[in-house]
């Protein structure tokens, strides 16, 4: 495939050729028009000249008088050619000229008509003729004279041919000129691309991590852009190295337990109730980094979402689950709020955090979610307000409750990873996480994700 310098220099040199040829060709016929008039005109002079020398007798025959010698010398010179005629072709006078050089002039003009034309012999010689109809008595047409006159062409020509090579030429070296130019500019305002495809092959041969250069205003969305998918790439990476080595270190204990266990000599109950525990201590750890892990995080690719309809889903799935409380909620969202991040973070956190006000509530509960303030114009993203009407979180557990594996009561369901995987996400986003007492009397967790700095 063409690289974009090369189509770019091929659509300009497409142009610049077209608006040459086209200028070319009409200043070669308007100079061609233009010594085409010339031409005329200097035969139309000829011919003034003639009539002004000639006379008519008493018997209707062309008189020449003694003052045109000069003239009629001018007129047998090698390039000129004239004649007197009658109308009806008959020839009265005619120069030296034409004894060597034969040539058919109009004959049947009008009196006053002019009539120009170009006169082709058979040896291939070209002659510009003009005639032109005299009527020295308006009643008869026999009356009528022919006063011809004709050039030789071949200056002519030439003249017209040098011009064409001098304006051709010039028009073709002014043409190389602006398309070397055109080059060479187009080479530098391209070379920002070029700078860019060299920092991404950069990347993939991992060299560099992430685009350095600066780049003029017409890229730099785009670099931004492309840096930005990058941050969010190495970002997720680590996270997941991150959580492979915590999710290992994490399980030696857990596993140190049960190798302990079966090398001692203890009782089937004991080792029972021991592996139960430690299967337990496991299956929580590892659905807790797993889902840390899972956390997107934000990233400048995706697409919004309407923060009404996913939450509208989620409570619809919360009240079938609970159906047997017949919780009363309140939900209250602003008109048309978008989140800017990953679908699957913010259902884990509005999923969590409701699924914690269910479980706790009597039987009432509050889900307001609006967009973060803009005090001073910089971030943007939610802020998620879940209340109930449950027995609220003792001040002593709120440090506590957001840890992996620490519920608040023992007696409820759950692997207690709820608030930690809500507190990591809200992390990931540059958010925070806050735990209060609601308007309800129960909890009141406020989280906020922020979505663009």
């Amino acid at each position: 495939m063409l690289s974009l310098n090369l189509r770019v220099l091929i659509a300009a040199s497409i142009v610049l050729v077209s608006f040459f040829g086209i200028a070319g060709l009409t200043l070669d016929r308007a100079y061609y028009v233009t010594a085409e008039e010339a031409l005329i005109d200097r035969l139309q002079g000829q011919i003034y000249t003639l009539i002004a020398t000639t006379g008519l007798d008493d018997n209707n025959n062309i008189l020449i008088s003694d003052s045109a010698a000069d003239v009629l010398y001018f007129m047998a010179g090698p390039d000129l050619y004239a004649q007197i005629a009658l109308n009806n072709g008959k020839r009265l006078w005619h120069s030296q000229s034409l004894d060597s050089q034969p040539l058919s002039f109009a004959v049947g003009l009008e009196r006053n008509e002019m009539r120009f034309s170009k006169l082709k012999t058979p040896n291939g010689k070209v002659f510009a003729a003009l005639s032109y109809g005299v009527g020295w008595d308006d009643t008869h047409r026999q009356h009528v004279f022919i006063y011809s006159v004709a050039e030789d062409l071949q200056s002519f020509q030439k003249k017209i041919s040098s011009y064409r090579n001098k304006l051709w030429g010039l028009l073709g070296g002014v043409g190389l000129v602006l398309l070397i130019v055109q080059g060479t500019i187009m080479r530098w305002g391209l070379a920002p691309l070029q700078s860019a495809a060299d920092e991404l092959g950069a990347i993939e041969n991992g060299v560099q991590h992430r685009l350095h250069r600066k780049y003029p205003g017409e890229l730099k969305a785009l670099t931004d852009n492309l840096n930005a998918l990058l941050d969010h790439q190495n970002e997720h990476l680590e996270r997941y190295r991150h959580t492979l080595g915590d999710l290992a270190h994490s399980l030696k204990t857990p596993l140190a337990v049960l190798q302990g266990s079966v090398e001692k000599s203890i009782s089937e109950g004991e080792l029972t109730t021991i592996v139960q525990e430690q299967v337990e201590r496991m299956n929580q750890i590892t659905e807790y980094q797993l889902q840390r892990a899972a956390a997107a995080g934000q990233s400048p690719l995706i697409a919004p979402i309407s923060v009404q309809l996913i939450s509208e889903k989620i409570l619809s799935s919360l009240k079938k689950v609970y159906a047997d409380k017949n919780v009363q909620v309140q939900f209250q969202v602003t008109p048309g709020l978008e989140f800017h991040g990953d679908e699957g973070d913010f259902m884990e956190v509005v999923g969590n955090l409701l699924d914690n006000a269910f479980k706790w509530c009597t039987n009432k509960v509050n889900l307001h979610i609006k967009p973060i303030e803009k005090k001073d114009l910089v971030h943007e993203g939610i802020v998620i307000l879940v209340e109930d009407d449950g027995p609220g979180i003792p001040a002593k557990l709120v440090q506590q409750v957001t840890q992996r594996g620490v519920r608040a009561d023992e007696g409820i369901k759950g692997h207690g990873i709820g608030l930690s995987v809500v507190q990591d996400i809200v992390q990931i986003y540059g958010g925070t996480l806050k735990i209060s007492t609601g308007t309800l009397g129960g909890a009141g967790i406020s989280a906020s994700l922020v979505t663009k700095r």
